[in-house]
């Protein structure tokens, strides 16, 4: 794999309120453009997207205001492409290591757009970085049909939870009688029931008139065995007999018993109440059953919730994410279980610069504007993981020369920006063997060795400015900015 595109080398003049600068950034890390409003800082940074973004990050005033001479822009890369815009029309010019010349589409090609305008990315909505971040892990049609679904089933238990709980209540204010019936009762029943055991009393009424009627022929038959003494044997058979029947006759007379109708009688008059409360117990029974079943619905569907969330995290999971601890949660980027609103300053950075480096990972490099918000702590810890991960960053702020920020231009690479005139001051730090070398060029003064290198920036005169472009004329050489 190839490695990263960085920017080596930026030469501008003439465009927007740039005169004349030129900027070797550090190849890792995170290189300061300071200055005063209305300095050229934002402008230096839109000369760099328009040499490689193209037409499109064209200011619509690209040429200094007062300059009667086009802007040129020359950008080396890391690559060995060289990207220069000159002349009247700023015609784009690539030409590559082995001399070949190419256009934007070779530029498009590696080149980020976002890179070149990161706070863009930073600005957009959650909903579209996440978009962003599951584009580049290639999940964001399937995470996107389990949030769907996840919504779905959501609203749906969303529902029946409410119909449950009203169930519920319905149940609680419903009356109940527990001595009631388990079903209605009906008045012809219990008519039918009372017929029954009045024709069973009437029975029992006709066996005793016969038990009656018995004892009367005794009495009569013992007269007549008492008067008819030839007739005895006749008459003590039939006696026999017939006091065995008499003794059968009482014995069962004297086990029956009337059966009572008194509580048929009472249910017939209660009927309506009974009724009543067996109607309530039947409609509490039917909302309690009804509040299960809803309640069974609803945690069938938490489960069915909780396993398309386990799902999504199993498929966040196994995608190979920019940077650790990135995810997707409610359609929003996530850092560490955090939404971007809720990162700090410089989380909010390391995970844009992952996610737009992801969207072409030959580009090496991005472009951020407007940093004065981050404190100096959050700039170090910034630039310390641009160069662990071996980005380049060039952005800018806003401070006077005296500041805390353009203090920190001795420990990074700054490049200080002044009115009329940019100039340009490389340090080497070189504990051992310190040594200096310079070059007045255009009143820019370089030195070199060592390992870091800190820009600074002054006013010089604009007819110093023409006195030295003359003499590097008069010599055949392009001056230096």
């Amino acid at each position: 794999m190839t490695d990263p595109i960085k920017i080596t080398s930026l030469e501008a003049e003439n465009v927007k309120r740039v005169r004349a600068v030129q900027l070797h950034p550090s190849a890792t890390g995170l290189t300061i453009i300071g200055g005063n409003n209305n300095q050229g800082k934002t402008s230096l940074l839109d000369t760099i997207a328009w040499a490689l973004g193209g037409d499109r990050f064209r200011p619509s005033m690209a040429t200094r205001e007062g300059s009667t001479i086009p802007p040129h822009i020359k950008v080396t890369l890391s690559n060995g492409l060289i990207v220069e815009r000159r002349g009247k029309n700023s015609d784009l010019k690539v030409i590559d290591p082995s001399g070949s010349k190419a256009g934007q589409q070779l530029l498009n090609a590696f080149i980020e757009q976002l890179a070149l305008d990161l706070p863009r990315f930073m600005q957009a909505s959650d909903r579209e970085k996440a978009d962003t971040l599951l584009r580049i892990i290639g999940v964001g049609e399937q995470l996107a049909a389990l949030e769907r679904k996840e919504q779905e089933q959501y609203n749906e238990r969303l529902a029946i939870g409410r119909i449950a709980d009203q169930k519920a209540k319905y149940a609680k204010e419903q009356p109940y009688w527990p001595d009631a019936p388990d079903e209605l009762i009906s008045a012809s029943d219990l008519i039918r029931q009372q017929q029954a055991i009045l024709a069973r009393n009437g029975e029992n009424q006709s066996k005793r008139a016969m038990a009656s009627l018995l004892e009367q022929q005794v009495s009569t038959l013992t007269a007549r065995v008492d008067e008819l003494h030839r007739q005895l044997q006749t008459a003590e058979d039939e006696l026999t007999a017939k006091t065995a029947d008499l003794a059968t006759a009482r014995k069962t007379a004297e086990q029956l018993v009337d059966e009572s109708t008194e509580e048929l009688e009472r249910s017939i008059a209660d009927i309506e109440t009974i009724n009543a409360k067996v109607r309530d117990n039947l409609n509490h029974e039917k909302a309690e059953e009804d509040a299960r079943a809803y309640q069974q619905q609803y945690d069938s569907l938490t489960a069915k919730i909780e396993q398309l969330r386990e799902d999504k995290r199993a498929l966040l999971d196994g995608a190979k994410l920019p940077m650790e601890g990135l995810g997707v949660a409610d359609g929003a980027l996530t850092y560490h279980g955090q939404k971007w609103d809720n990162m700090s300053g410089s989380e909010q950075l390391r995970v844009a610069t992952a996610i737009v480096r992801c969207l072409k990972p030959q580009c090496g490099f991005v472009l951020l504007d407007k940093l004065e918000q981050m404190d100096l702590g959050t700039l170090r810890e910034f630039g310390a993981w641009l160069e662990s991960e071996g980005l380049q960053a060039i952005a800018t702020v806003t401070s006077a020369p005296s500041s805390s920020r353009t203090a920190m231009c001795r420990e990074r690479n700054s490049l200080y920006l002044t009115s009329r005139r940019v100039h340009g001051k490389q340090v080497h730090f070189n504990a051992d063997h310190p040594r200096k070398t310079e070059d007045r060029a255009q009143g820019c003064r370089v030195r070199s060795g060592g390992h870091r290198q800190v820009y600074v920036c002054r006013t010089v005169p604009e007819s110093a400015v023409h006195r030295h472009r003359g003499r590097h004329q008069a010599h055949g050489r392009r001056p230096h900015a």
